[in-house]
């Protein structure tokens, strides 16, 4: 296997620059991809993070991972990138300093905007090499994502890699136009996404899971020969709903991320700071909390409630 200039041989880990762009300092952006090769013959895994630099908890994962060589794989190869967005990791910001999304600008160009060469070199010296992989993600805008693994399960590919994470909840999740997930799938590439916790926060529940579920994934596709006891049976939802708020005001949430709720209770309410009106949100169907927002302050039309369901 070579990727760039560099020669990765059999046994060995290999850590390999790929060299972005110069910030205006001439400071260079360049993405360390860790690189280890078993001598057995096998699958290539995709383990990356930090698409959207604030969502932090993603890069700690994959930091445990080769902590602990859970990347040294005893069949195929096993590729880590623990920031993609180093700029955005760096000034605590989703994006890069244009405000483009990175995940919205694949497949990119050579010569592009910052988020575009990013997007250009995983998509060139990066995909090709993989056969499937895992994309961590966190959820954003002070909302918190309950442990899960997304892909399209119409893809019954898909499905059957989301399944072996043995995560908390797999939730159905079309394709995204310019999207990771998309230009993998243009390449024939199948990659999955884990969300949990919330952006520029641990979540040491949501780590703990995701380094669980790379263990789980790596030794259901018989790449290591053991893993953690599992946890909890994975519940499959196939329809999202997104609850918004009804007026501005104090949002006071009644439930927590991975609560069952049923038709018609009570999710919580807004309030003025005065306290002189009260709206409730109420739930329409059985499902669910796969995503809260944690903001005390909202405004109305803002997401409030992911609930999740199984029909």
């Amino acid at each position: 296997m070579k990727v760039l200039e560099t020669e990765i041989p059999k046994g060995k880990e290999s850590v390999v620059y790929l060299k972005v762009a110069n910030l205006p300092t001439r400071t260079e952006i360049d993405i360390p991809v860790f690189i280890y090769r078993s001598h057995q013959p096998g699958p290539c895994v995709l383990f990356s993070a930090g698409m959207h630099g604030d969502e932090i908890n993603g890069v700690e994962i994959i930091r445990r991972i080769l902590d602990c060589n859970l990347n040294f794989v005893e069949r195929g190869t096993t590729i880590c990138i623990p920031i993609i967005n180093v700029y955005g990791f760096l000034h605590f910001s989703r994006n890069v300093p244009d405000g483009k999304d990175v995940n919205r600008s694949f497949p990119g160009f050579k010569d592009g905007s910052l988020a575009s060469k990013v997007a250009w070199n995983i998509m060139h010296h990066i995909l090709p090499l993989i056969d499937f992989g895992i994309d961590f993600h966190t959820g954003g805008d002070q909302r918190a994502n309950y442990p899960q693994v997304r892909g399209d399960f119409s893809d019954t590919n898909v499905l059957d890699l989301a399944q072996k994470t043995h995560a908390p909840f797999l939730v159905n999740s079309s394709l995204i136009h310019r999207s990771f997930r998309q230009a993998a799938y243009d390449l024939g590439k199948k990659i999955i996404v884990y969300e949990g916790g919330e952006s520029l926060r641990f979540s040491y529940h949501a780590i703990e899971e995701g380094v669980m579920c790379a263990q789980h994934f790596l030794y259901e596709n018989q790449m290591i020969p053991q893993a953690p006891k599992i946890k909890h049976q994975s519940k499959t939802l196939t329809n999202r709903s997104w609850y918004r708020a009804p007026a501005s005001g104090m949002w006071i949430a009644e439930i927590h991320e991975g609560d069952f709720v049923n038709k018609n209770q009570s999710l919580g309410y807004i309030t003025s700071p005065y306290g002189d009106f009260i709206e409730k949100v109420v739930a329409e169907e059985d499902g669910f909390i796969i995503g809260l927002n944690k903001q005390a302050v909202v405004n109305n039309g803002e997401a409030l409630i992911n609930l999740g369901s199984i029909s």
